[in-house]
Protein backbone atom coordinates (compact mmCIF):
# COMPACT_ATOMS: atom_id res chain seq x y z
CA UNK A 1 0.00 0.00 0.00
CA UNK A 2 0.94 3.63 -0.72
CA UNK A 3 0.38 6.76 0.75
CA UNK A 4 0.34 10.42 -0.04
CA UNK A 5 0.04 13.20 2.63
CA UNK A 6 -0.53 17.05 1.81
CA UNK A 7 -0.77 19.36 4.55
CA UNK A 8 -1.83 23.40 4.62
CA UNK A 9 -2.38 25.62 7.08
CA UNK A 10 -5.77 27.81 6.64
CA UNK A 11 -6.61 30.84 7.93
CA UNK A 12 -10.81 30.37 8.31
CA UNK A 13 -12.67 28.45 10.80
CA UNK A 14 -12.97 24.90 11.09
CA UNK A 15 -16.91 24.49 10.19
CA UNK A 16 -16.20 26.63 7.32
CA UNK A 17 -13.26 24.56 6.00
CA UNK A 18 -15.46 21.16 6.56
CA UNK A 19 -18.52 22.25 5.19
CA UNK A 20 -16.53 23.55 1.61
CA UNK A 21 -15.27 20.03 1.61
CA UNK A 22 -18.65 18.63 1.73
CA UNK A 23 -20.23 20.48 -0.74
CA UNK A 24 -19.06 18.29 -3.73
CA UNK A 25 -19.90 21.24 -6.53
CA UNK A 26 -16.46 22.59 -5.05
CA UNK A 27 -14.60 19.64 -6.53
CA UNK A 28 -14.77 21.49 -9.90
CA UNK A 29 -13.12 25.13 -8.46
CA UNK A 30 -10.38 23.05 -7.04
CA UNK A 31 -9.35 20.94 -9.83
CA UNK A 32 -6.16 21.96 -11.87
CA UNK A 33 -7.40 22.98 -15.50
CA UNK A 34 -5.93 20.87 -16.90
CA UNK A 35 -8.42 17.91 -15.85
CA UNK A 36 -12.02 17.80 -15.86
CA UNK A 37 -14.44 16.80 -13.23
CA UNK A 38 -18.07 16.03 -13.58
CA UNK A 39 -20.41 14.85 -10.79
CA UNK A 40 -23.03 12.61 -12.87
CA UNK A 41 -25.48 12.95 -10.01
CA UNK A 42 -25.91 15.73 -7.71
CA UNK A 43 -25.85 15.33 -3.75
CA UNK A 44 -27.26 18.02 -1.54
CA UNK A 45 -26.36 17.06 1.45
CA UNK A 46 -23.88 13.97 1.92
CA UNK A 47 -23.74 11.68 4.60
CA UNK A 48 -21.78 8.30 5.51
CA UNK A 49 -22.74 5.69 3.09
CA UNK A 50 -23.49 7.95 0.23
CA UNK A 51 -22.08 7.23 -3.11
CA UNK A 52 -20.93 10.15 -5.07
CA UNK A 53 -20.33 9.19 -8.61
CA UNK A 54 -18.22 11.35 -11.05
CA UNK A 55 -16.04 11.05 -14.23
CA UNK A 56 -13.05 12.72 -14.50
CA UNK A 57 -10.54 13.49 -18.09
CA UNK A 58 -6.67 14.21 -17.42
CA UNK A 59 -4.34 13.77 -19.88
CA UNK A 60 -7.27 12.70 -22.51
CA UNK A 61 -7.86 9.43 -20.38
CA UNK A 62 -11.39 9.70 -19.34
CA UNK A 63 -11.88 7.72 -16.09
CA UNK A 64 -15.12 6.76 -14.11
CA UNK A 65 -15.17 6.84 -9.95
CA UNK A 66 -17.22 5.67 -7.66
CA UNK A 67 -16.69 6.99 -4.33
CA UNK A 68 -18.13 5.59 -0.87
CA UNK A 69 -18.24 8.43 1.99
CA UNK A 70 -16.78 6.02 4.31
CA UNK A 71 -16.68 8.55 7.44
CA UNK A 72 -17.73 11.62 7.89
CA UNK A 73 -17.22 13.61 11.79
CA UNK A 74 -18.14 16.91 11.13
CA UNK A 75 -16.26 19.33 11.61
CA UNK A 76 -12.68 17.14 11.53
CA UNK A 77 -12.53 14.14 9.35
CA UNK A 78 -14.44 13.24 5.96
CA UNK A 79 -13.24 9.99 4.44
CA UNK A 80 -13.98 8.36 0.69
CA UNK A 81 -12.82 5.11 -0.65
CA UNK A 82 -13.65 4.30 -4.09
CA UNK A 83 -15.68 1.09 -4.93
CA UNK A 84 -14.64 2.14 -8.91
CA UNK A 85 -11.51 3.82 -10.10
CA UNK A 86 -8.85 3.71 -11.93
CA UNK A 87 -6.98 2.34 -8.84
CA UNK A 88 -6.83 -1.37 -7.24
CA UNK A 89 -7.06 0.87 -4.00
CA UNK A 90 -7.99 4.37 -3.19
CA UNK A 91 -9.15 5.68 0.34
CA UNK A 92 -8.77 9.41 1.04
CA UNK A 93 -9.33 11.01 4.32
CA UNK A 94 -9.41 14.79 4.27
CA UNK A 95 -8.13 15.61 7.96
CA UNK A 96 -9.31 19.39 9.58
CA UNK A 97 -8.04 20.38 12.85
CA UNK A 98 -8.68 23.87 14.57
CA UNK A 99 -5.45 25.42 15.41
CA UNK A 100 -7.17 28.25 17.23
CA UNK A 101 -6.66 31.74 16.84
CA UNK A 102 -8.75 31.51 13.55
CA UNK A 103 -6.19 29.31 12.11
CA UNK A 104 -7.21 25.77 10.49
CA UNK A 105 -5.01 22.95 9.09
CA UNK A 106 -6.30 20.39 6.10
CA UNK A 107 -4.59 17.73 5.50
CA UNK A 108 -5.14 14.79 3.25
CA UNK A 109 -3.81 11.52 3.39
CA UNK A 110 -4.52 9.00 0.40
CA UNK A 111 -3.65 5.37 0.90
CA UNK A 112 -3.87 3.35 -2.60
CA UNK A 113 -2.66 0.83 -4.46
CA UNK A 114 -2.33 1.19 -8.29
CA UNK A 115 -3.46 -1.07 -11.10
CA UNK A 116 -1.82 -3.75 -12.70
CA UNK A 117 -0.36 -5.48 -9.57
CA UNK A 118 3.09 -5.03 -9.74
CA UNK A 119 3.44 -3.40 -13.13
CA UNK A 120 1.51 -0.78 -11.78
CA UNK A 121 4.51 -0.20 -9.12
CA UNK A 122 6.76 0.79 -11.45
CA UNK A 123 4.96 3.54 -12.42
CA UNK A 124 4.13 4.71 -8.68
CA UNK A 125 6.55 7.61 -9.07
CA UNK A 126 4.54 9.03 -11.85
CA UNK A 127 1.60 8.84 -9.94
CA UNK A 128 2.78 10.57 -6.59
CA UNK A 129 4.24 13.07 -9.18
CA UNK A 130 0.50 13.45 -10.42
CA UNK A 131 -0.94 13.60 -6.91
CA UNK A 132 1.65 15.96 -5.95
CA UNK A 133 -0.32 18.16 -8.61
CA UNK A 134 -3.15 17.76 -7.86
CA UNK A 135 -2.88 18.48 -4.31
CA UNK A 136 -0.50 20.81 -4.07
CA UNK A 137 -3.38 22.84 -6.68
CA UNK A 138 -6.32 21.44 -4.52
CA UNK A 139 -4.75 23.33 -1.57
CA UNK A 140 -3.82 26.46 -2.93
CA UNK A 141 -7.19 27.15 -4.59
CA UNK A 142 -8.43 26.01 -1.11
CA UNK A 143 -6.79 28.93 0.64
CA UNK A 144 -7.93 31.26 -2.40
CA UNK A 145 -11.16 30.55 -1.63
CA UNK A 146 -12.10 30.45 2.04
CA UNK A 147 -9.34 33.20 2.69
CA UNK A 148 -10.77 35.26 0.15
CA UNK A 149 -7.32 35.98 -1.66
Amino acid sequence: MKRYEKSTLIACKIEALFAFHLDLNNLRAITPPDTKVELLEEIASPKEGDIVRLRSVSYFIPALWEVQIETLRAPTLLVDIALKSPFAYWKHSHIFTDLGDGMCKLKDVVEYRAPLGFVGEWFDFFIQHQLAIMFNYRHKKTVEILEGS
